[in-house]
């Protein structure tokens, strides 16, 4: 479906891919951006769009000369992998639950961390410029290094998948843990202050900026583009730990190669060209779906994903949603449903059916297919998957 016009003044347009109203407060957030004066061309709202901090998660911002940390947000690099596994659902049979409680023992959730560091961790060639990080983060080193190939909390997953042609995919959902969030923490709180001190006058104080060319800019540019790629190293080596269990049950142990593989932010900015000019491109919950790009647009944990391949819609500055976006906050959710609900909704896929992950109830999602057909004109759908075993945060 293609975008529509939101009816509202602003000096830059908003256009949105969601089929429908959005609500007063997503409204105003999405004018707040759109007023900003350093905001390139429009503001694009994908189909998944949600109430965010500062920005709407599922917003696209192209900015000329200036970067809003908040509007990346807080999970620097958050985002999707997938592998698509040389064999079929048959050779699954009977080991599910093995292969859970195996995920569960090898990759930390939650606030844990690893209890010993691997070779592959230790080489990564980030380390080398970790003292080159805001100086709030240095005596995070230790902690940075441990929960490198850990999953995190809240919505993020391990899967595995099938799709219609039966094949298994291996996916999962992770950003840049702690030092992500304290990295971000530190520049927000440098840009609220420097929109203080100058007499910056916002709409709302999460919209604070850093101006190209200025110190406080270089510095949050190169923390993030370290946090992006801690994030992005992080998935590979959870990816690699969980290839080699599911090699373990259905392949005796022995490695096989993929047949495709996908790693895709969400949460980022970068530099990119769009309507000919070059721009600061923030995908705050979006994924870039430019033409051959592959991405991962996950439903909940009990309906169907997707695979894509982006089409590099102009209008959407080459991006697609990330999601399906939440139709509740966690607490509404909590209060909604039951665990009898949670057990009717997770029907058919290996996971621990118990309360604390009721916030994550399919219920708590916008319907994915209702969020597919309003981007046929952002992406292809390469592969359509159904999770067999799921592993939350």
């Amino acid at each position: 479906m293609p975008y529509e016009k939101l009816d509202i003044s602003t000096p830059k347009p908003v256009l949105s891919w969601a089929n429908h109203a959005l609500g007063e407060k997503e409204t105003k957030m999405a004018a707040n951006v759109a007023s900003l004066p350093f905001v390139f061309k429009h503001v694009a709202l994908m189909p998944d769009v949600h109430l965010g901090k500062g920005a709407l998660v599922g917003s696209v911002i192209a900015t000329k000369e200036a970067i809003i940390p908040a509007a990346v947000g807080v999970d620097i690099g958050c985002g999707m992998m997938a592998v698509k596994m040389p064999f079929t659902a048959n050779k699954l049979e009977g080991k599910l639950k093995l292969i859970r409680l195996d995920i569960e023992a090898a990759i930390p959730v939650g606030f844990a961390e690893n209890k010993e560091v691997e070779k592959t961790v230790t080489n990564w060639q980030g380390w080398r410029e970790f003292k080159e990080l805001h100086q709030g983060v240095q005596h995070q080193d230790n902690k940075a290094l441990k929960q490198m190939g850990s999953l995190g909390g809240g919505n993020h997953f391990i899967e595995v998948c099938v799709d219609t042609e039966n094949f298994v995919w291996l996916m999962l959902h992770s950003g840049s843990r702690g030092i992500g969030n304290l990295l971000a923490q530190h520049h927000i709180d440098t840009a609220k202050d420097l929109a203080k001190l100058a007499e910056i006058s916002l709409a709302d104080k999460d919209l604070a900026y850093f101006v190209a060319g200025t110190p406080e800019f270089a510095a949050y540019w190169h923390d993030l583009q370290w946090a992006q790629d801690y994030a992005r190293f992080n998935r590979d080596v959870m990816m690699n730990r969980f290839k080699r269990i599911v090699e373990k049950h259905v392949a005796g142990g022995k490695s096989v190669k993929p047949l495709l593989e996908v790693n895709c932010h969400h949460n980022y900015a970068e530099k990119e060209v769009h309507f000919g000019e070059e721009v600061y491109v923030t995908r705050k919950g979006a994924v870039r779906a430019d033409v051959e790009d592959y991405g991962i647009i996950p439903g909940s944990m009990g309906a169907k994903s997707f695979i894509v391949k982006g089409k590099g819609n102009a209008e959407s500055y080459c991006s697609c949603s990330h999601g399906a976006g939440r139709l509740m906050s966690r607490n509404q959710a909590k209060n909604v449903f039951t665990l009898d609900d949670f057990v009717r909704q997770t029907e058919g896929v290996e996971c621990r059916k118990d309360e604390q992950f009721l916030d994550e109830i399919p219920g708590a999602y916008k319907p994915i297919d209702l969020v597919m057909s309003q981007q046929s004109d952002l992406v292809e759908v390469v592969a359509t998957l159904k999770q067999v075993v799921c592993v939350k945060g």
